[in-house]
């Protein structure tokens, strides 16, 4: 059995580490609220806006060199979001499991990868890899705004507009709830295109004003620029919920484990009582006969 001394040092250590998983469940607790509310908000506009833009690039031709030319897939981009620090659980392993995941199917059916990553642990996580970073872009996260995210999705356009790549996807953390962030790998680009859409058994039209091409050539960007926003805040979401969790989680094993080391240490505490007493009753009767 460990000293006193030794009991005694580990519980004041328990007891600081507590104090500081105990702080950093409440920051991030406060953190999530407003990350929470930010994507919440944001949701409804992008689904309606990816559903209109489905809906009209679904009734045009593809042209070469738009954003819904669908080419052969020689060369991918893949997108992974993580965040810029640790403390999280799973919630950066899971994505760059999913990445590793997709980098061996695409090469093993023959087809380059290159990787773009926005969070320090992604880089982290492939930066000795073999493969190329095209971008590192963490510092969105140092100031989380519309206009950060869609200079990096310009990049991205870019690249797939003069065919440096021929399909992207994003890899990041879905946001459920605080408890609950789903890895999540989506298509980004080419748009997917959808037939028309079709109620009560008619085909839904839209009047167009100036025109479909035109409208088209504005709408595209946009609604990739805040699908990118989009996944970026879900991530950030559930960065905040994941660090909740695991630090909560972090607080109540280390509550226990100071549990058992103050019984270890009462315990111990009194065996050495109970021996100074023994001694001292000993040396006693020795005295007396």
């Amino acid at each position: 059995m460990a000293s006193l001394k030794e009991l005694r040092n580990r519980i004041s250590s328990i007891s600081s580490t507590m104090q500081i998983t105990s702080a950093m469940k409440m920051v991030s607790a406060a953190k999530l609220k407003k990350a929470q509310d930010a994507i919440q908000d944001l949701r409804p506009y992008a689904d309606k806006l990816r559903e209109i833009l489905g809906n009209i690039s679904g009734s045009i031709e593809q042209t070469e060199g738009s954003f819904t030319e669908v080419r052969e897939v020689k060369k991918v981009l893949l997108v992974l979001i993580t965040s810029n620090r640790g403390l999280c659980g799973a919630f950066n392993a899971n994505i760059i499991k999913l990445g590793n995941r997709a980098i061996t199917e695409y090469q093993a059916q023959g087809r380059e990868v290159e990787l773009m990553v926005i969070g320090k642990k992604a880089y982290d996580g492939f930066k000795k890899s073999k493969l190329e970073i095209a971008g590192n872009h963490s510092e969105v996260f140092n100031a989380l705004t519309f206009d950060g995210v869609a200079e990096v999705a310009k990049e991205i356009m870019e690249g797939f507009s003069t065919g440096r790549y021929d399909r992207v996807e994003l890899f990041y953390n879905h946001f459920k709830n605080a408890g609950l962030q789903l890895p999540t790998q989506e298509a980004y680009l080419p748009v997917e295109m959808e037939a028309d859409e079709e109620v009560g058994g008619m085909t839904k039209d839209y009047i167009f004003e100036p025109g479909k091409e035109e409208i088209l050539e504005d709408l595209i960007p946009d609604t990739l620029k805040t699908q990118l926003f989009k996944a970026v805040l879900d991530s950030n979401a559930s960065e905040h919920g994941a660090r909740m969790t695991a630090m909560h989680k972090a607080t109540d094993n280390a509550s226990e484990l100071q549990r058992e080391l103050k019984l270890d240490y009462n315990k111990a505490r009194q065996a050495a009582i109970t021996n100074e007493i023994l001694e001292i009753v000993g040396g006693a009767e020795a005295l007396n006969s």
